[in-house]
């Protein structure tokens, strides 16, 4: 663990969490170019896994009342104390305005967090930066305000696409107590920000990209037998955005002279749901639900299918992908790529030359997969572009730079 007395506090979700690979390749890479912060979680992981990368993150991690009557004694010392800090009033003005356009428990929970964030912040601490614009955010602003020290956020996809407008307008003006500098992941992203704000050298556009010493040299993909079993693997959360409804009716349409297998890494709410729409789609004897894996495990996984398929799409609330961390991760393996033209996903694969991007329908991803299917050597074609295209484009030390200059500015040049 860093001993050193730190000058940033870093707000996520959850630590360590399986699905946010990039946020720990982000705070690994920062602490490399010698940042130091501690990390302030809003929820405890939902179980003991996790990837080797996590591991590589010293900083030390404080969780804070995931729900505020679970610690009623903390949250009424933090608040306590936060009423002695010349910016609590200001804060407390700003979630009163909140609350009345945002009447919810999640509201008040926020706050709750906020407090005793602030109340138990070193002395050392002069910077807050949050990953995701919406929850994080929110206790980023309120505990930053109270302690009198400027904040930030790295805006990724729910974040920007569900929150409310006047919520993501006041976290944007720097009137009214909101960010020192936001930086998103995705040009579409950053574009809708942009629209919401005066400023726009205030918001700058950082793809994660992809840190390759993570991971293996690729396989050597060779053409395989039109007529072999097509190992198809997807790796995603089960929830709408991700579009599995529509890949499981994609496959009880394939003609019966592809054969076919399905491998699926990840866990989420539609779980059952979508199981039993395999079996009444007549598909699921075809389908292994390996549910959350360690990063080893889905590379490895990588390495010995022959297609990855991701068929996100735009949910019913707006929820949708800025650009999946995990098709970067196919793109290194080599591994041919089906996915759909959602969010900025053309902003790293062009149709036809780095991957097939099917539209949001079961027939388009349906005949997507019988075009690989059928033509091996294409396969083999856009793997070795979309790996070139990674390579040359989407490193991850282009975007830490960018980072890294902000979060030392923000941290008053004191960033180590």
């Amino acid at each position: 663990m860093n001993s050193q007395a730190p000058p940033l506090a870093i707000v996520v979700k959850c630590w360590p969490r399986l699905s946010e690979t990039f946020v720990a390749q982000e705070l690994a890479a920062l602490e490399r170019r010698g940042h130091c912060f501690q990390i302030w979680s809003l929820r405890h992981p939902a179980n003991q896994k996790r990837h080797p990368l996590h591991d590589q993150v010293t900083a030390a991690i404080h969780y804070l009342p995931e729900y505020l009557h679970q610690e009623v004694a903390r949250v009424l010392r933090g608040w306590r104390a936060c009423r002695r800090l010349s910016g609590y009033a200001a804060a407390w003005q700003i979630f009163k305005s909140d609350l009345r356009r945002d009447l919810t428990r999640n509201r008040v929970r926020r706050f709750g967090q906020a407090c005793v964030m602030a109340a138990e912040l070193p002395q050392s601490v002069n910077a807050v930066y949050a990953h995701f614009l919406h929850t994080p955010a929110s206790v980023a602003r309120y505990a930053a305000i109270m302690r009198g020290i400027p904040w930030s956020y790295s805006a990724h996809a729910k974040d920007i696409w569900t929150a409310p407008d006047w919520e993501l307008h006041e976290k944007l003006d720097a009137d009214r107590h909101g960010a020192s500098f936001g930086v998103t992941c995705t040009a579409i992203g950053a574009r809708h920000l942009r629209s919401l704000c005066r400023s726009d050298d205030r918001i700058d556009l950082v793809y994660h990209g992809l840190d390759l010493s993570r991971f293996p040299a690729p396989p050597d993909r060779q053409p395989r037998n039109a007529s072999a079993v097509l190992k198809l693997l997807s790796v995603g959360r089960l929830v709408e955005k991700k579009g599995y409804d529509r890949l499981i009716a994609a496959l009880s349409l394939l003609p019966e002279n592809v054969a076919w297998q399905l491998t699926h890494i990840g866990g989420g709410a539609l779980k059952d749901a979508l199981q039993q729409q395999a079996i009444a789609s007549q598909v699921a004897d075809r389908i292994d639900w390996l549910g959350e894996r360690e990063q080893p495990d889905v590379v490895q996984a990588m390495r010995d299918a022959d297609v990855f398929i991701l068929p996100s799409r735009i949910a019913a609330d707006g929820d949708r992908d800025g650009l999946p961390n995990v098709l970067m991760e196919a793109a290194s393996q080599k591994l041919p790529i089906i996915a759909t033209s959602v969010s900025a996903i053309p902003e790293f694969l062009q149709h036809d030359v780095h991957a097939l991007l099917a539209d949001d329908s079961a027939e388009a991803l349906a005949a997507a997969m019988v075009e690989l299917a059928q033509q091996p050597s294409k396969r083999v074609a856009m793997a070795e572009a979309a790996y070139q295209r990674l390579v040359d484009d989407f490193g991850m030390d282009a975007g830490i730079k960018v980072l890294d200059r902000r979060l030392r500015a923000l941290c008053g040049g004191s960033g180590v």
